[in-house]
C-alpha cells in the first residue's frame, strides 16, 4: 500500500482525546490494519499554542501537531525537525516549527481545518487527523470551594479539588467529518491524557458525545497509568470513570483498558516528588458499574513512565476484532 494510502476495508476506529498519552498510543495503533481518524482537543492556552492561538486567532496547534507526527509516515529526522522548538531568538523562543508550519497552513489555505488535512498530505499521515471544533474553545472549571478558574493550563494549578469543567462558547459546533466519523465507527476509544483538560473538553462539545452514546460501535476507555497534580489526585479507576458519566450525563464505554503491571519504586519516588501517584486499580468497583476490564502489564519507562504502545494497541485490535465478528461483520 503506498505511503498515506487508507485501506476502506480495515475496522474504522475513531480515538479521542489529545496530549502526550494519546500520541504514544497512536504511534502503536497506526501499525495495525486500522482506519483511524483522531479528535483532538482545541482547548489548549498554554506555551506556543496559547501564543499562536491568541496573536492568530486560530485554534492551538500543538495537540493536533503531536499527533500528525505519531501518524506521520516521514524520515526520522524530519519528525525530529517538526518536532523542534526554538530556544532562543526575538518572537521565535518557545515555538516547535511543527505549530509554525501549521499556522502558515492555516494562512494559506484559509482555515484551520483545511490547514491541517494538507499539512497531513504532505506527511504521508496514516488516517485523518480532525480538531474537535474549528475554533479555539476556553475550557473553564468550577472547583470545590465554588470558584471559577478560566484555561487550560490555569486549572491544574488552582490547588483546589475540581467539582466540574465546561467550555466556552457553550455552542461550539463540532466539525461535520468528526461527528461522520463517530456515526461510521466500528470502535471509539478515549484516552489516555489528562482527564479534565484534554479528554473532558472533546466530550462537551456539543453533539460529539451524544454522537458516541448513539454509535452501535464498541466504545473503550484507556485509563491513565498516573494520577495528574490537580486533576486526578487519588483517583481510582473508578473516579475516572465517574467524572466522565457525571458530565456526560451517560455512561459511554464496554470496555476499560487498565495497568497492572508493577511501577518500580524508585520510578513511584520520582514521580511522588511531582505529586503524582499510580491509579489504583479497584477493580471490583469498575466491574459493578458495568464494566468490562482488561488489565494487564502496559507501562515501560526510560525518560518518563509511558503505556507499551505496542501492547496497548494489540489489546485494542483485538477487541475491536471480536467486536465485529460478534455483530457477524
Amino acid at each position: 500500500m503506498a505511503r498515506g494510502q487508507r485501506n476502506i476495508h480495515n475496522p474504522k476506529i475513531v480515538v479521542i482525546g489529545g496530549g502526550t498519552g494519546l500520541s504514544v498510543m497512536l504511534r502503536g495503533l497506526k501499525e495495525k490494519p486500522l482506519d483511524i481518524t483522531a479528535i483532538v482537543t482545541v482547548a489548549d492556552d498554554g506555551g506556543s499554542s496559547g501564543v499562536l492561538r491568541s496573536e492568530l486567532q486560530i485554534p492551538p496547534p500543538g495537540d493536533i501537531r503531536n499527533v500528525l507526527m505519531a501518524l506521520a509516515d516521514v524520515e526520522p529526522l524530519l519528525s525530529d525537525m517538526l518536532q523542534y522548538r526554538f530556544s532562543s531568538g526575538t518572537g521565535l523562543a518557545g515555538h516547535s516549527l511543527g505549530n509554525l508550519m501549521l499556522a502558515a497552513m492555516t494562512d494559506i489555505s484559509g482555515d484551520f481545518v483545511t490547514g491541517v488535512k494538507q499539512l497531513s498530505r504532505v506527511l504521508a499521515v496514516r488516517g485523518t487527523v480532525l480538531p474537535a471544533s474549528g475554533q479555539a474553545i476556553v475550557l473553564k472549571a468550577e472547583m470545590a470551594d465554588g470558584s471559577i478558574v478560566e484555561g487550560e493550563s490555569a486549572i491544574p494549578l488552582a490547588g483546589q479539588p475540581i467539582k466540574r469543567v465546561f467550555i466556552e462558547p457553550r455552542d461550539v459546533q463540532p466539525l461535520e467529518d468528526a461527528c461522520r466519523a463517530i456515526q461510521e465507527a466500528d470502535a471509539i476509544l478515549i484516552g489516555p491524557g489528562s482527564l479534565y483538560t484534554s479528554i473532558m473538553p472533546n466530550l462537551l462539545v456539543p453533539k460529539l458525545a451524544e454522537y458516541i452514546v448513539q454509535s452501535n460501535a464498541v466504545k473503550i476507555f484507556v485509563c491513565n497509568v498516573m494520577t495528574q497534580p490537580g486533576e486526578t489526585d487519588d483517583y481510582a479507576v473508578s473516579d475516572h470513570l465517574a467524572a466522565v458519566e457525571a458530565h456526560i450525563g451517560h455512561p459511554l464505554f464496554d470496555y476499560v483498558i487498565v495497568n497492572n503491571g508493577e511501577i518500580p519504586e524508585q520510578v513511584q519516588l520520582k514521580y511522588a516528588e511531582l505529586g503524582a501517584r499510580p491509579v489504583r486499580l479497584d477493580l471490583d468497583e469498575v466491574r459493578s458499574q458495568g464494566y468490562q476490564v482488561i488489565a494487564d502489564r502496559l507501562v515501560m519507562f526510560r525518560t518518563y513512565l509511558r503505556h507499551d504502545a505496542a501492547r496497548l494497541s494489540h489489546h485494542i485490535y483485538q477487541l475491536v476484532e471480536s467486536w465485529k465478528d460478534r455483530k457477524g461483520e
